[in-house]
């Protein structure tokens, strides 16, 4: 098989695509408690030390109140291990995070989470030569 295969999980599809900047993975259709666990499983794989992640979920129509596990995984994944992330919500998502009180880095789009992780970097560069004049 050629390209960027699709996982399929029970209603979700899952692409996953390892750019310059991140690693997008997108989820489409329905997540609830019959997929979560495949969903979760699946996502976490694509989550790369050193690498931002972008999680677009703006193509999901159903998503269960239970199905925000998802995102928790997803961010202690990516905390520990030592990577920004962000998150692209649909409405349903938006408001299963609004009606648990929780809260996630959220970009618009996957070109805006990127741009963002590009500023993250450039910032880096310009504080790296401070950096090392100072311990020098």
């Amino acid at each position: 098989m050629y390209g960027n295969p699709a996982f399929d999980c029970a209603g979700a599809q899952i692409h996953a695509v390892c750019r310059q900047l991140a690693t997008v993975v997108t989820v489409e259709g329905v997540i609830d408690d019959t997929n979560i666990e495949r969903v979760t499983a699946l996502a976490l794989r694509f989550v790369i030390a050193e690498k931002p992640f972008v999680l677009d979920l703006s193509s999901v129509s159903s998503y269960s109140g239970h199905a925000l596990s998802l995102l928790s995984a997803v961010d202690e994944s990516c905390f520990h291990s030592g990577v920004e992330w962000s998150l692209i919500t649909s409405a349903p998502v938006m408001r299963a995070m609004q009606a648990a009180g929780l809260s996630f880095p959220v970009a618009e789009s996957i070109p805006d989470a990127l741009h963002h992780f590009a500023d993250s970097i450039d910032e880096r560069r310009r504080l790296l030569p401070l950096l090392t004049k100072k311990s020098a």
